[in-house]
């Protein structure tokens, strides 16, 4: 169900996240006269924002979410927001809905809730993928999937990265979506990238099991992968 898309290089995988982003910002906005993105951490998708950043387009019609926050102080240098912030995308921004996870884990997530319950469906969601297979704050190993169905937003406890409070969507609000994208790049992603395609029950492998998820990956990561 989920599609796999090669890139030669990250570099080239961030341009085409960042072009992906801009047509379906165009689209919705069109069809809807909004765009709705969750945003991922990490190193390639903050390019990818720094490219957008640059671009001429309908910034005042888009509407900027998180799908996962550290339970850090608001000014924190890793909180996903802050990191967003660095690479200027964030200047752009007149929406802009953090996650106030500096509430700890129980009350940020209760009150970035109903923010996200007016959001949904999301026009598009960004996810990256950990070393272990983890996406968002939805960690192999947690009861994550325990919590009652209609929460949106959930609380993540004993995270096995620090912090290990967090603040997350859930899987069915990820998945609640027109269109995904999963970035993978770097060769640290070898080992859970098999997994995933052997059929493990991967977090990545469950929030992307979906029609309109895509993954963008380097397709160095896939050779090496196909020679295995």
């Amino acid at each position: 169900m989920t599609h796999w898309i090669e890139f030669d290089n990250a570099a080239d995988v961030a341009a085409a996240v960042a072009d992906t982003i801009e047509d379906s910002s165009i689209h919705a906005i069109k069809q809807r006269g909004c765009f709705r993105i969750v945003l991922a951490g990490g190193t390639t998708p903050l390019s990818s924002y720094r490219m957008l950043a640059e671009r001429d387009l309908e910034f005042e019609k888009w509407q900027v979410y998180y799908g996962d926050e550290r339970c850090l102080p608001l000014n924190h240098a890793e909180r996903n927001h802050q990191l967003v912030a660095g690479t200027g995308f964030l200047d752009r921004i007149q929406q802009h809905f953090i996650i106030p996870s500096e509430l700890g884990p129980f009350n940020g997530a209760e009150s970035y809730r109903p923010v996200v319950d007016a959001a949904v469906p999301f026009d598009m969601v960004l996810l990256g993928m950990g070393e272990d297979g983890h996406t968002a704050s939805l960690f192999p190993g947690l009861e994550w999937d325990q919590q009652p169905a209609e929460l949106s937003v959930i609380a993540v406890q004993a995270a096995p990265k620090p912090p290990a409070d967090r603040i997350s969507l859930s899987l069915a609000c990820l998945q609640n979506c027109r269109q995904m994208m999963v970035i993978v790049t770097g060769q640290s992603k070898h080992a859970a990238v098999q997994q995933w395609l052997q059929g493990a029950s991967l977090p990545v492998a469950r929030v992307a099991a979906i029609e309109q998820a895509n993954v963008y990956i380097e397709g160095e990561l896939m050779r090496t992968l196909h020679v295995n």
